[in-house]
């Protein structure tokens, strides 16, 4: 409440009580019955003593809400600097998971191509191994057709020499025989 509005408290008493008084509205000009001497020094008073108090008051108003908006910028400058700094962490965490996840895509394909290429080489050896078996049972077959062949020729001449060929032909078969060998 600033000077004036002192004043008018106290117009404002001295009309009523003038009012209270007289039974109408007016102005009470007298100093000494509206106390208006004691107001005064009253306000000079509070002026004097209330300006120090309330100077006081502001300033350290003013003092702590400069700590407090200094402090607030402060936490505002830690956070944006904490905020720049698990950003630009994340942007490294976000490139080196780019990285590991490039790196583990081309050893997955090397991977791959490597167990392609060792299924062509085992397939290829499983079919060399399959050719070779299969030419060993061929040729075991055909050594065995041929010792079968053999044997049956064998008996074949052996029963038409006894039955066709008397001694005298068997002699000179084995002569002739024995010359072809080197007997001669």
């Amino acid at each position: 409440m600033g000077m004036m509005g002192i004043f008018l408290l106290a117009a404002e008493a001295s009309a009523a009580h003038a009012e209270a008084s007289e039974g109408g509205f007016g102005l009470n000009f007298d100093i000494l019955e509206t106390n208006l001497i004691n107001l005064a020094l009253l306000i000079g008073v509070l002026v004097f003593f209330g300006r120090k108090v309330l100077t006081k008051t502001l300033n350290d108003r003013r003092i702590s809400i400069e700590a407090a908006i200094t402090e607030a910028e402060k936490s505002a400058n830690e956070a944006a600097s904490a905020l720049a700094d698990a950003q630009e962490k994340l942007t490294q965490s976000q490139a080196e998971a780019q990285k590991i996840r490039k790196n583990a895509e081309e050893n997955a394909q090397s991977a791959k191509e490597a167990i392609l290429a060792r299924a062509a080489q085992d397939v290829e050896q499983m079919r060399a191994t399959a050719a070779q078996d299969l030419d060993s049972e061929r040729n075991r077959a055909i050594a065995q057709l041929r010792q079968q062949v053999v044997a049956k020729a064998l008996e074949k001449v052996e029963s038409q020499l006894q039955t066709q060929v008397d001694g005298s032909a068997q002699q000179k078969l084995v002569d002739r025989s024995i010359a072809l060998l080197g007997g001669r």
